[in-house]
């Protein structure tokens, strides 16, 4: 059973240049749940996902019709504030990026530019946020060191802790496991089970059995459309469609 609806997608198009790479996209992703868009490389999986916080606006090349809204709010509305609403959607990527600083100020970066500039606050901040992804006890005694001395799947935690500390209410993950190793992986995965009973997550990702593990609800895409969705169980057990069915055999990846 599908909760509340948290974004709502309405009629999605999306060109580049002529390319036509989201076609008719309607669909409702639940609140507090994970959602995983799934399907072959290069179906739209990451477009639509960036669609969501507006990053496909970094591209002059791209036309947008259609309607997304959060709650009430129309992201694509042209008066919609861009900032504000990419710090209501930490964003995931495939590879961590930490800012080239220190651990400690990885976390306190989102919080001084918000203008949180107490030592105490921030200390209390820090902990918590690295405590959120199972990071804290590792780093706790080395918290000025460089962040890019830490590990690969280290960092990407650290790069989700950053993406909480400025109090997103969805957080976007675009095949966020893909540099990873099989054991830092299930930590993330781990992490996501967690974290989604305070934040609405969307995960892209092309791993069946990744979906298989985390997902609640499934967006299926193939060829920039939308071929089915539901809850997961739904999907992976009882597909409606013959190309969701093949896909699921792993005849297409």
């Amino acid at each position: 059973m599908i909760n509340e609806t948290k974004i709502n997608i309405e009629n999605l198009n999306l060109h580049i240049g002529k390319n036509h790479i989201l076609k008719d996209i309607n669909v409702q992703i639940p609140e507090k749940k994970l959602t995983v868009i799934l399907g072959p490389s290069g179906c739209g999986k990451t477009t639509l996902l960036k669609s969501l916080n507006r990053l496909t606006d970094l591209y002059p090349e791209v036309k947008t019709q259609g309607r997304i809204f959060n709650g009430d709010e129309d992201i694509l509305h042209p008066k919609t504030e861009i900032t504000e609403l990419r710090k209501k959607m930490g964003l995931l990527a495939q590879s961590p990026y930490p800012l080239p600083m220190s651990i400690y100020d990885n976390i306190t970066y989102g919080l001084r530019i918000s203008g949180r500039r107490k030592k105490r606050f921030l200390n209390k901040r820090v902990e918590y946020y690295l405590r959120q992804v199972s990071l804290w006890d590792e780093v706790k005694d080395r918290l000025k060191d460089p962040a890019s001395a830490l590990s690969i799947g280290q960092q990407q935690r650290l790069c989700l802790a950053r993406g909480l500390s400025v109090d997103p209410d969805i957080l976007l993950a675009d095949e966020p496991t893909s540099a990873l190793d099989p054991i830092s992986s299930r930590e993330v995965e781990e992490l996501f089970v967690k974290l989604k009973q305070r934040y609405t997550i969307v995960m892209v990702t092309h791993i069946l059995r990744q979906a298989k593990r985390v997902a609640d609800y499934v967006i299926f895409m193939y060829l920039g459309e939308i071929i089915e969705h539901g809850p997961a169980e739904q999907i992976f057990e009882h597909p409606r469609n013959e190309i969701t069915k093949s896909y699921i055999k792993g005849i297409y990846s």
